[in-house]
């Protein structure tokens, strides 16, 4: 009986000595020795300077636009125009308006754009003296957004420019703008030549056509200032951009010069200017029209009614005769189809009014090929004046 308990205390033992077994002495760790934080070294290349030809050829070309700048910005005024709208319930409302416009002789005529001016009470020019006059309008042509004003200034304060052409230009040559945007006088903003003959179209008036493109920045108050090429002469009269914002976004458009040098005397002289007009209204030649009427061509003009003893009238073409159904259209059919002037293919009105407007004068005779009855032909007419209302 003693057996069992001889064994018990020392397994009671060895566990009591499991359970109570001391944790040896903690030793305190070492401090460690601080390091010195790292500085970052820092490598700074030099860059290698451009060539001398490299700086030389950048020189030349702010020189070339300074000089530009420096030499035209003096013809270039800033023009104020008040009108007065009236409203329902207050009245008589004063309204204001700017815009651009560029001196050309040493009489004191401005050139504008027409929509700068249009129903202005008072105008009012200011110089790059800042010399302010009061200016008259002296001629204006809506059509193409042109318009001469006049100031009666002393002679030394008149720096006209010179006119360029257009005809010449390509597309990527320099184009640079001066003008007065948001009213910041004297802006400048240099670009490329982006297209040529642009036609655009204008709510409730006719298109503009033959427009040069260009991205060097214009925006509203630049109407009416002039375009440059790189030796200063203007190539144009800054007139629209296309934006969805209102402001500018890279595509701006300009008036030609050439029919700047077209217009403008006339309506110095005569304040007015006489557009050339065949007398006629005709539809653009679509597939479906081709289909729909059997035409023996797929592009041109069908001409559908002409004015009474006008020009073509007059000539002998012949308008529509009868009215036919082509999809959901109504059309008058029968009458001649044209397919050039002067031995320029036309496809729409727009076309054929812009030829007119840019080639030819009032009183001109031009040769019209006409298909008729599947027969080609020729037919001269003599261009008349376009009546105010057609």
């Amino acid at each position: 009986m003693l057996s069992p308990i001889i064994y018990a205390i020392p397994i009671i033992a060895i566990l009591a000595g499991c359970l109570a077994i001391p944790s040896p002495a903690s030793q305190p760790e070492p401090t460690p020795t601080p390091m010195p934080t790292p500085t970052p070294i820092i490598i700074v290349a030099t860059p290698t300077p451009l060539p001398a030809e490299v700086m030389a050829a950048a020189d030349v070309e702010e020189q070339l636009i300074i000089n530009v700048y420096q030499r035209v910005s003096p013809a270039v005024v800033h023009i104020t125009s008040r009108a007065i709208a009236l409203d329902f319930f207050w009245g008589p409302i004063p309204q204001e308006g700017t815009g651009s416009g560029f001196i050309i002789d040493k009489e004191g005529h401005i050139v504008t754009n027409y929509h700068v001016v249009e129903g202005a009470e008072s105008i009012e020019v200011t110089l790059a003296d800042g010399t302010t006059a009061p200016a008259e309008l002296v001629g204006a042509d809506p059509y193409n957004d042109l318009a001469v004003i006049k100031i009666e200034v002393p002679p030394h304060k008149l720096h006209p420019v010179e006119l360029g052409s257009s005809s010449d230009l390509r597309v990527g040559q320099r184009a640079i703008a001066i003008g007065n945007p948001f009213g910041l006088d004297r802006t400048l903003t240099v670009g490329v030549i982006s297209s040529l003959g642009r036609i655009i179209e204008r709510e409730g008036e006719r298109a503009l056509g033959e427009l040069i493109q260009t991205d060097a920045a214009i925006n509203p108050g630049n109407s009416g200032g002039p375009l440059l090429d790189s030796q200063g002469r203007v190539i144009g009269v800054n007139t629209a951009i296309k934006s969805p914002i209102g402001a500018s976004v890279g595509i701006g458009f300009a008036v030609p010069v050439d029919t700047v040098k077209r217009v403008v005397p006339e309506l110095i002289a005569k304040g007015r200017y006489a557009h050339p007009w065949l007398g006629l209204w005709a539809y653009s030649i679509t597939p479906a029209l081709t289909e729909g009427l059997n035409l023996p061509v797929d592009k041109g003009l069908l001409v559908a009614q002409l004015y009474p003893d006008g020009p073509a009238d007059r000539a002998g073409l012949r308008g529509g005769k009868r009215r036919v159904r082509v999809g959901n259209y109504i059309v008058v059919a029968g009458g001649d189809i044209i397919t050039a002037i002067n031995g320029t293919e036309v496809k729409s009105m727009e076309e054929l009014t812009v030829y007119l407007e840019t080639k030819t004068k009032v009183g001109q005779v031009v040769e019209l090929t006409v298909l008729r009855d599947g027969q080609r032909m020729t037919i001269e007419v003599e261009l008349g004046e376009r009546p105010e209302r057609w």
